[in-house]
């Protein structure tokens, strides 16, 4: 089987409650997804999806997807894409960096291997390891009151785990995270997400500050030592995110015992196949995972739920289902919530029909 042409559409992602703000100042209105499909002389297509927080939280951006898979598109023509090992070796060979511009690719591939072999993605990751996924919630950064209220309609909804945008000022942060604990009910789970957001004295005022609360601390700051250093002087559950970026940089983490739980995006280290081994060493270590992306619709959130499903309960800490917090549907067959929990597609591949035909015109194709 070869690899015959790379097609990518740009799609826009309204979002329900209009708005998505996190650490200093950031937000998003709409989101834009580059969706792709790899096609194949067999017959089979794949499809990969990435969608950048934006442009100002990882180095990443919407465009740059883009960009990266032109660069990119013309070196794997007439590969075999159910070789991962050579996918994977020929774009960074072609590309230094740039890990979320090669992971629709590689998770396109991924869906071309299932349909291949006639086996859900959950099952060529391991096998599905769990009935259910259990799903969090994230809060918008807004006023303490109004993050609060917000609990409850998410609880209505089914979740049990919030995780708060902070990462503003210090002194608001404390209140939100106070206001949020108080409304909590007994055997629900509290993540301040700071997102990078603070300065090494604020983040230690934050933890001093909260240190009686039941609640978890995620990536206060933007560098790995200043999160280290935050991570010495609580006694709270610790998540680091943005500072894990690949194995190598999960294995020093390891090696410093600095933190309890990482977040593992797949397009921000590079699609499946090394989400897969960052996966397997955190279940080797005992270090369960939030297993996620940066963002995405129906395709990225059937993606993030293959690899929640075949990851064993107790160290996939929680996942999310991005496509309920958008309005618009890009795929059929994707995972729905269902009272603060999905299950992955059991169809071969990814398990889900993009609708290419409602995406208007592509913005690149390469191949015939």
């Amino acid at each position: 089987m070869k690899i015959t042409s790379l097609t990518a559409w740009q799609v826009d992602l309204p979002l329900r409650e209009g708005r998505y703000a996190w650490s200093n100042g950031n937000f998003v209105e709409v989101f834009d997804a580059t969706v792709i499909a790899i096609a194949t002389d067999a017959g089979l297509t794949g499809h990969g999806e990435c969608c950048p927080l934006g442009a100002a939280y990882l180095p990443a951006y919407p465009a740059g997807v883009r960009a990266g898979l032109a660069l990119l598109a013309p070196a794997l023509i007439g590969l075999d894409p159910t070789n991962l090992g050579e996918i994977n070796r020929r774009m960074d060979a072609t590309l230094k960096g740039h890990a979320y511009a090669k992971a629709p690719i590689d998770i396109a591939c991924w869906d071309i291997l299932g349909q291949a072999s006639g086996l859900p993605l959950s099952t060529l990751l391991g096998g599905r390891a769990q009935e259910e996924i259990v799903l969090y919630r994230a809060i918008s950064q807004e006023s303490p009151a109004q993050m609060a209220e917000k609990v409850a309609g998410y609880r209505a909804e089914g979740y049990r785990r919030f995780q708060l945008k902070v990462g503003g000022d210090a002194d608001e942060d404390i209140a939100r995270i106070h206001a949020c604990r108080a409304v909590l009910d007994a055997g629900e789970t509290l993540v301040a997400d700071a997102n990078t957001g603070w300065t090494r004295a604020e983040a230690a005022r934050v933890v001093a500050a909260v240190g009686a609360l039941d609640v978890h601390i995620e990536q206060p700051c933007a560098s790995y030592e200043a999160c280290v250093s935050i991570r010495r002087r609580t006694a709270r559950p610790f998540v680091l995110d943005e500072v894990i970026t690949d194995a190598a940089s999960l294995l020093r983490a390891l090696a410093d015992d600095a933190m309890d739980i990482i977040n593992l995006k797949i397009s921000k280290v590079g699609g499946l196949s090394k989400a897969r081994l960052i996966r397997d060493l955190c279940i080797e270590a005992a270090i369960p995972m939030t297993i996620e992306d940066t963002w995405g619709g129906d395709i990225v959130t059937a993606t993030i739920a293959h690899l929640a499903q075949s990851t064993p309960d107790e160290f996939c800490f929680s996942a999310t289902d991005f496509n309920s917090y958008g309005t618009r549907t890009i795929a059929e067959g994707a995972p729905r919530r269902r009272n603060g929990r999905m299950v992955a597609p059991t169809l071969p591949g990814l398990g889900v029909r993009p609708l290419v035909e409602t995406f208007g015109a592509p913005v690149l194709r390469v191949g015939g």
